[in-house]
């Protein structure tokens, strides 16, 4: 596989991630911990046949068991808090908050041995989370209390999403093929905490139902493999910088399908959230 082909892979993901938010919304009223198991069963199902089709199953006896559960932590974390978000707040506000996340890896990695915080990361900080205050403040719906619980979680969403990923640098080289255990995990602890803690809702009619299953395949499914497949044999610079394209484009899917209004605050959050991140990239490109 030449290096293009990868990227372009990788690519995918990020179109992907994109529909996040919009399946989310399409999936209500299901509860998120429900939602998370349905999803990650599909995901980790599709995973699985990937992995007995092309024999990479066999690699999954070497991933130490500590990777499994980082992996597993940083999958229920990120769409369980993503999940309840969306359920207690507007989609495309929660939405642009949750993808601060571009801009704290590069902010975050900045504070890595031998990394270095330069003047265009924090300016890109200011940047971002001036777009997060714009949206907590007076969002494209106005300032509402009642949806405080719901950014918060979408900013603990992006800080855990950040998190995974700069310390998922310290694990080292793993398989493509343990993201099957991470959403096979991830679905089974969803389970037993959705039975303990949630009330059981299922998808009530057809959209609903294709709604989880879109999420299943394409964002909490398809989208892991192949990013991994990008970042690992493509070039993870330009995926990267792609990746901040995801809230403008998840902003756009959600204004096409009639989920939210495009008011000048909620445009102006977009554009303030992902000019931040490409920015804080920028100086990160710029002192490589």
């Amino acid at each position: 596989m030449t290096r293009t082909k990868a990227t372009a892979i990788g690519f995918v993901a990020v179109l992907l991630w994109a529909l996040l938010a919009l399946f989310t919304v399409g999936s209500a009223p299901t509860p998120p911990l429900m939602l998370n198991a349905l999803c990650f069963t599909v995901g980790g199902s599709l995973g699985v046949l990937w992995a007995l089709v092309t024999g990479e199953w066999r690699a999954l006896r070497h991933v130490p068991a500590k990777v499994y559960l980082f992996g597993t932590i940083g999958l229920f974390g990120y769409h369980a808090l993503y999940f309840s978000a969306l359920r207690l707040a507007p989609a495309a506000e929660a939405g642009l908050i949750a993808y601060l996340w571009p801009l704290l890896i590069v902010l975050m990695s900045g504070l890595l041995p031998g990394e270095t915080l330069r003047a265009g990361h924090l300016m890109g900080a200011c940047l971002g989370f001036l777009g997060a205050a714009l949206i907590i403040g007076g969002g494209g719906v106005g300032f509402n209390p009642a949806h405080l619980p719901g950014y918060g979680l979408a900013l603990a969403c992006a800080f855990t999403w950040s998190t995974y990923s700069v310390m998922s640098r310290r694990l080292g080289d793993i398989p493509t093929v343990s993201v099957v255990v991470f959403c096979l995990a991830t679905a089974a602890l969803s389970t037993l905490l959705h039975l303990a803690l949630e009330e059981t809702i299922w998808p009530q009619d057809t959209p609903t139902w294709a709604s989880v299953l879109a999420l299943g395949l394409g964002p909490v499914g398809l989208a892991f493999y192949v990013w991994d497949i990008g970042v690992k044999r493509g070039d993870i610079q330009l995926l990267g910088t792609a990746s901040y394209a995801a809230p403008l484009l998840s902003t756009v899917a959600l204004i096409v399908a009639g989920f939210a209004q495009p008011t000048l605050q909620l445009v102006a959050a977009a554009l303030l959230i992902t000019g931040g991140a490409i920015l804080a990239a920028r100086a990160s490109l710029k002192s490589n």
